[in-house]
């Protein structure tokens, strides 16, 4: 639930495009229609429905939809194919995103493929789903599981419980086949839907995963695959992992921030070098444990310590934030009024929380033991005191009522060598030394580009004109760089 607290409903799918289909040659010609207007679409980006199995186990059985979008390329004759954006999450809507990176890519992107989107199944305006979870289960403390301020893990474990239940209570059918091995499956139906013989995609952070899947179920299938921001691909652990990687990722991160607000001391009083805003930062966490400030419009509705560290996780995404979090800071400690907090609909919150939930519950299990669980937290608290042991935490995977149907995928090296990795050096949520685990999965079919840069996101995100090109060059010629590099 990485992006959680940062996502809104976006678009709708208004047309039918496609029947469950077995082969490229069998898919029908598309039906597209004009997407509802709305904030930041683009006029050309058209929408349709595809319908695809609940369970692709029964194939015959129950159908769900797929929302999916599309801007053509204006340049036809240049045309290669269709680049498909995987968006993130897992939870996050991909509808609009053809919208969003049309304004960002180059142009000999945009002449060679169709940029086609879609929200994932359960989320958005595909068939979604919900756990119907209590307002108070919906906190940014609670959806990431951090412990009480003495380190106590009872009230996470009794969330878990109720989430769990919930989910099994009100989630329906679809709660049970919402799975990373699916979305790899929808997204090869999309594929056939659209008539291509292979497809080129570009994943972010979760959508790195689905897209490594995607590459192993579907090897042959792939033409040009660019994943950027990278999760650690363990099989044994997948999200338990990823959720551990919060703590390495945020202490790698945590140094840039520290350096631009001891920069600004005069106007933020944070500490004038970077030891000392860590303190502060360390400090103001404790002391908001103690005595937690009110907070109207946020949830819960008071700043603690627990808030303000799941805060500073999500400033740390990119360094536009960094103003935010030093303003926070200096109201907290000053007694001044606090910010407007940036609270997403209940209903996205709803949405979001259910398929994260159920795609790192289905994926694989989780152990169920507190105790373990309450060495772990001990442990983790203090190796890394910015997240205060909320990476191992429990969670309602361990008490999720429906076995894994089938084994996490194994990402290997077995397939054609078209895969380009992009790494930020500093990311808090997928960490580098995490993204150097999918290098070594991927072995020869795999290049990475390392860049000198902090953040969450990489290609046309930071500015970085060395990682940024190796990319475009990539997805436009099709050429690997001949060995990893650094940017």
């Amino acid at each position: 639930m990485r992006n959680l607290g940062r996502l809104y409903a976006v678009g709708a799918a208004t047309a039918v495009l496609a029947a469950a289909l077995v082969t490229p040659a069998q898919a029908v010609s598309t039906t597209w229609g004009a997407c509802p207007a709305g904030p930041g679409v683009d006029p050309r980006q058209e929408c349709a429905t595809l319908r695809v199995p609940l369970d692709y186990q029964a194939p015959g059985g129950p159908m769900i939809s797929l929302a999916v979008s599309r801007i053509k390329t204006a340049k036809p004759a240049s045309r290669r194919g269709v680049l498909l954006i995987i968006p993130g999450g897992p939870g996050s809507p991909g509808l609009n995103r053809p919208s969003v990176q049309i304004k960002k890519l180059p142009q000999d992107v945009l002449d060679r493929y169709d940029l086609v989107g879609f929200d994932p199944r359960g989320v958005g305006q595909s068939s979604p789903v919900s756990c119907e979870l209590k307002a108070r289960d919906l906190a940014f403390t609670r959806l990431k599981p951090y412990p009480d301020a003495d380190g106590g893990i009872a009230e996470n474990v009794a969330w878990s419980r109720r989430i769990a239940d919930a989910c099994a209570r009100n989630g329906g059918p679809l709660i049970r086949h919402i799975s990373t091995r699916n979305e790899a499956r929808d997204i090869d139906r999309i594929r056939q839907a659209l008539g291509e013989q292979k497809i080129s995609y570009w994943g972010v952070s979760y959508g790195t995963y689905a897209g490594a899947v995607y590459a192993t179920m579907f090897p042959e299938r792939t033409d040009r695959v660019v994943l950027d921001s990278n999760d650690d691909p363990d099989p044994r652990r997948v999200a338990r992992q990823w959720l551990a990687n919060y703590a390495v990722g945020v202490e790698d991160r945590f140094p840039d921030f520290a350096a631009w607000a001891a920069a600004r001391d005069g106007e933020y009083g944070l500490g004038t070098d970077a030891a000392a805003v860590r303190r502060t930062f360390l400090d103001l966490a404790a002391e908001l444990d103690r005595k937690p400030q009110p907070w109207p419009g946020a949830n819960p509705a008071e700043l603690d310590g627990n808030l303000l560290r799941e805060t500073l996780l999500n400033t740390l995404y990119s360094d536009a934030n960094f103003p935010m979090l030093a303003t926070l800071m200096r109201a907290a400690r000053t007694s001044g009024e606090l910010p407007p907090p940036n609270t997403p609909p209940v209903a996205v919150m709803q949405n979001t929380a259910a398929h994260a939930g159920a795609t790192m519950c289905n994926d694989v299990e989780w152990p169920g033991s507190v105790s373990r669980h309450e060495r772990q937290v001990a442990r983790d608290r203090a190796a890394h005191p910015l997240t205060a042991g909320m990476p191992v935490n429990v969670g309602p995977c361990a008490y999720w009522p429906f076995k894994p149907a089938e084994p996490a995928v194994r990402i290997t090296s077995r397939g054609p060598a078209n895969v380009l990795l992009i790494q930020n050096l500093r990311d808090p949520s997928t960490p580098y030394s995490g993204a150097l685990k999918m290098r070594q999965a991927f072995g020869q079919r795999a290049r990475m580009v390392s860049v000198d840069s902090g953040g969450h996101g990489v290609y046309l995100a930071n500015g970085n004109a060395c990682g940024d090109q190796t990319v475009t060059t990539f997805l436009t010629t099709g050429n690997l760089p001949s060995h990893d590099r650094s940017c």
